[in-house]
Parts: C-alpha cells; sequence; structure tokens
C-alpha cells in the first residue's frame, strides 16, 4: 500500500517530469528565409489546452483552433520581429519580419504539430503544406489539416489552417481545402 504523503510527492514530481515549455522556430522575411527561435511556457499552453478541450467536434475544434493561432501569434510576435507582419505580401514595406505565404505555411504548420505532439487536437491530424496555383502565376501556400475519421482511414476532410490573411494575430481563416484551392479566402493585397 502506498502512502498518501509518499503519492502526493510522486505525483508532484511527475507532474513537473511531464510538463515542459514548448521551443519552435518561427520563418519570416518571405521564403522563411530568416527563423527565429520562440518559447511557448507550459501556463500558456496549459490555456490553450483548456480552450480546444471545449470542443465536442470537429468543426468546433476548427472554430476555437483558428483564434488559437492568432493567440500563438501573438505570442512569438513578442519574442521574434514576426509582429510587424501585416496582411498579405505588400502592406508590409521592407521591414524584418514580415511574412509571406511560405513563412505563415511553414510557421502554422510547426505550431500545429507543436499542438498534436502534445495530445490537443482530438479530432484532427496535420497534413503536409499545400499549394494552389492560379493563372500560372499566381501561387499560394497554406497549412492544412485533416479530419479524422477513424484509426484506419487517412480519408477525413482536408482544411486550411491560413493565417497570411488577417493582421498579425488575428485568428486563422480556416477553409475546406476544395474551397481554398478554388481561390477562396479574404481578398488582400
Amino acid at each position: 500500500m502506498v502512502r498518501p504523503g509518499l503519492l502526493a510527492i510522486c505525483m508532484l514530481f511527475g507532474a513537473g517530469a511531464a510538463s515542459a515549455d514548448e521551443r519552435l522556430a518561427v520563418c519570416f522575411n518571405y521564403g522563411c528565409l530568416n527563423e527565429s527561435p520562440v518559447v511557448f511556457s507550459e501556463g500558456q499552453l496549459e490555456v490553450l489546452a483548456g480552450r480546444l478541450s471545449r470542443a465536442s467536434s470537429a468543426p468546433a475544434e476548427r472554430a476555437i483552433l483558428a483564434q488559437v493561432m492568432g493567440q500563438l501569434y501573438r505570442w512569438a510576435g513578442e519574442q521574434s520581429p514576426i509582429h510587424v507582419d501585416r496582411p498579405g505580401d505588400y502592406l508590409d514595406d521592407d521591414v524584418p519580419g514580415k511574412m509571406d505565404c511560405i513563412d505563415h505555411a511553414e510557421t502554422t504548420t510547426r505550431m500545429l504539430q507543436m499542438l498534436a505532439r502534445r495530445g490537443l487536437l482530438r479530432f484532427h491530424v496535420v497534413d503536409e503544406v499545400h499549394r494552389r496555383v492560379r493563372w500560372l502565376v499566381a501561387q499560394h501556400f497554406s497549412a492544412v489539416i485533416r479530419e479524422k475519421d477513424d484509426e484506419a482511414s487517412a480519408a477525413g476532410a482536408r482544411f486550411v489552417v491560413d493565417t497570411w490573411f488577417g493582421e498579425h494575430g488575428d485568428p486563422a481563416v480556416v477553409l475546406p481545402l476544395e474551397d481554398w484551392l478554388d481561390g477562396e479566402g479574404p481578398n488582400v493585397s
């Protein structure tokens, strides 16, 4: 029989060992030319875990995830030059920290993978970055998630999680991949 005091000590040290800050690199200056490490504290990630735990379905998780991505970008902007980023590619001028869609797609994918590693995505898995090409000259990249159908299926509906469209720290635009491939999304310059 384990004594209650000993059990409390084991739980205290075990909880400390299981929780840790998360470090990842954010891309900026177009084409992931530069990267800067950022750290999300365990406390920050617990706040996001609480939000995501309220999702009772895949659509609810996507709605919460849009907000969570905005929060992650705000925290990352406190530690890196990406806080200067503006929507699209032409509102940034030539300031260090500007982000094109490649920077956003890579950074957002890394953030989504971090959430997935922590078990915070219950209804989705992280897919590969996708590219759309329109009119042979315009291309755009985005992070993508896929709904979990079941453990054996890879056929779940896919959605872009696109942080490029809005001001720094705005919620991500989450759209069905097929709609995004057809050119859907906010109109930004």
